[in-house]
């Protein structure tokens, strides 16, 4: 199963929070890195759990959703 770290970026829909994850990727030309962002949707029964700023571990599922494919796993220690 894969599994992504990430930010939470919003907990105000019902059982969902949305995940920004941030990764490095290097120009294949001139090696220069840069910093690429996407927001996932994962599945957590009490969204209220986590607030936006947490970093968490969300893991890979089956499509739960239109755009639901992670859940929660776990909250990252700070």
């Amino acid at each position: 199963m894969r599994t992504k770290t990430g930010i939470v970026v919003s907990n105000k829909m019902n059982k969902t929070i949305v995940v920004s994850v941030t990764q490095y990727k290097t120009h294949p030309k001139y090696r220069k890195r840069y910093m690429i962002s996407r927001k996932f949707y994962a599945h957590l029964e009490d969204a209220s759990a986590c607030q936006p700023g947490d970093t968490v571990v969300i893991g890979e599922t089956l499509p739960l959703s239109k755009l639901k494919r992670w859940k929660f796993i776990r909250k990252e220690k700070v």
